[in-house]
């Protein structure tokens, strides 16, 4: 049942958002230039690598020595209002259509994280990740690590359809009241490195 909603949804989002999406191509090519889309390995149900796509909202930008520059300077006016707005986050509708997430679930992070989990924290993989999850009404990006991972568990263990409808409806008032969208100090949220064993 959640695989026929999760086609069902992200065919309907597709179809009546293709014109946003078109726009947010235009602006993003425009302030951005080329590629559209930034696209990076991420880890999906039971740690399989996946191709997540999204939005891109910070540009390439690098410091004398070729390194790129820390995220808070990359990231643009246009991608600022793209990421408050989860705006940027639109393109994984597709990602949700072939079957590498789910509109619920825990947020796919970085690979890099994978061997840092505790066995507690791990079980966020025993789904597939989300384009929005509970840990994204309960606080998104203000989080601690740990608060965000302890709801990512809470959901794999209490997940329902009539949950992920309430997730879903929960994440439209977020997103319009723009709330967690990066922790204190942060573009977003600061680096795992890992946390106690449970």
């Amino acid at each position: 049942m959640k695989r026929l909603v999760d086609i069902c949804g992200s065919v309907l989002g597709l179809l009546l958002l293709a014109p946003v999406i078109l726009l947010l191509v235009l602006l993003v090519r425009i302030k951005h230039g080329a590629p559209v889309c930034f696209r990076q390995v991420r880890p999906g149900k039971d740690g399989a690598p996946f191709e997540m796509v999204k939005f891109r909202t910070m540009t390439d930008e690098r410091d004398a020595n070729g390194e790129l520059l820390p995220d808070a300077q990359r990231l643009t006016g246009i991608g600022q209002f793209l990421r408050s707005t989860s705006l940027d986050e639109l393109p994984e509708l597709w990602n949700v259509l072939v079957g590498d997430m789910s509109l619920v679930g825990p947020r796919p992070l970085l690979m890099e994280y994978l061997p840092l989990y505790s066995t507690h924290q791990a079980r966020r993989h025993e789904v597939r990740p989300g384009i929005t999850g509970w840990a994204q009404i309960n606080g998104r990006n203000a989080l601690s690590w740990d608060e965000k991972f302890d709801l990512d568990v809470w959901y794999v263990e209490n997940r329902t359809l009539w949950l992920d409808i309430k997730i879903l409806f929960l994440t439209v008032w977020k997103v319009l009241k723009r709330d967690g969208i990066s922790q204190k100090g942060e573009a977003t949220m600061t680096k795992f490195t890992g946390s106690g064993q449970r």
